[in-house]
């Protein structure tokens, strides 16, 4: 996926971050990765490997050996928090239940049509919703983001969210979560994304594919994944792994006719063995 690029700083008179092309959603945002190291190559099982490619699973992989092997296929992912926090909150919230291109093209409206943080905030909830109809569910959005924006503007008096980076990340997360829309999943995206704490965001392709490796139990909720993920990983990991699943979930790892002899963590993965025994 393309690389988050880092919005323009705000200054005196806030403007909406200018971006010279509409991002991914926030969950399944991707920077630029550079290629895997050489010794990483070593770790997918080659054919005739005393690990075997079908049969159970050998023994669970740990989250450095799933992003050690994937870096293989996707490359090592960079973690470069772009420092716009209200940017990634509006649009985080414009890319729920829509696609990477919808939300994108909605937040470029906003910026076109509102020159700054002030202007959205003060504008009536039903011109915000027009500007934002390319996006879906416009109807739901367009109050969370004025809500959101009038709840900042009271509790702080600026749209300075920096001041997140030096709570501890329980209680950044709380705060943005008593934001009208806020979820567990947006929580993360602005505290990762945009500040480089270590949240993790739980998209649909992460929940499965931790699922699947057995990260996460079969019947754990979004919610819980965000809790059971972060407290097992090395802060560190937390933007890699994130990245790693998301890419790994929509190339092979699939929802639907997931291609398990082309993953390189199928000796480990519970569920392909599962796949694999099937076939």
């Amino acid at each position: 996926m393309p690389r988050r690029k880092k919005p323009p700083a705000i200054h005196s008179a806030p403007r909406l971050a200018e971006r010279s092309a509409p991002r991914p959603a926030r969950s399944e945002t991707e920077q630029t990765s550079r290629p895997a190291r050489p010794e990483a190559l070593e770790a997918r099982p080659e054919r005739g490997d005393s690990r075997s490619r079908r049969g159970r699973a050998k023994q669970p992989l740990t989250p450095a050996d799933i992003v050690r092997r994937l870096a293989v296929l996707y490359g090592e992912p960079l973690w470069r928090p772009h420092g716009d926090p209200m940017t990634e909150l509006v649009l985080t919230i414009l890319s729920q239940n829509t696609t990477d291109t919808n939300s994108g093209r909605a937040f470029m409206r906003l910026r076109r049509r509102f020159d700054s943080w002030d202007a959205l905030a003060e504008a009536p909830v039903e011109e915000i919703e027009r500007e934002i109809a390319v996006g879906g569910l416009a109807k739901q959005k367009a109050p969370r983001i004025k809500a959101s924006l009038a709840a900042i503007r009271e509790k702080r008096g600026s749209w300075d969210l920096g001041f997140l980076r030096d709570l501890p990340l329980d209680e950044a997360k709380a705060w943005l979560r008593e934001l009208s829309g806020v979820g567990p999943k947006t929580a993360a995206c602005v505290l990762m994304f945009a500040l480089g704490l270590p949240a993790l965001p739980v998209d649909t392709h992460v929940h499965r594919v931790a699922q699947r490796l057995g990260l996460v139990p079969p019947k754990a909720t979004p919610e819980k994944a965000h809790d059971l993920l972060e407290s097992a990983l090395d802060p560190e990991l937390v933007y890699p792994l994130h990245i790693s699943l998301i890419k790994h979930g929509r190339r092979l790892c699939r929802a639907r006719s997931p291609l398990c002899a082309e993953c390189p963590l199928l000796d480990g993965c519970p569920a392909g063995q599962r796949f694999m025994g099937a076939q």
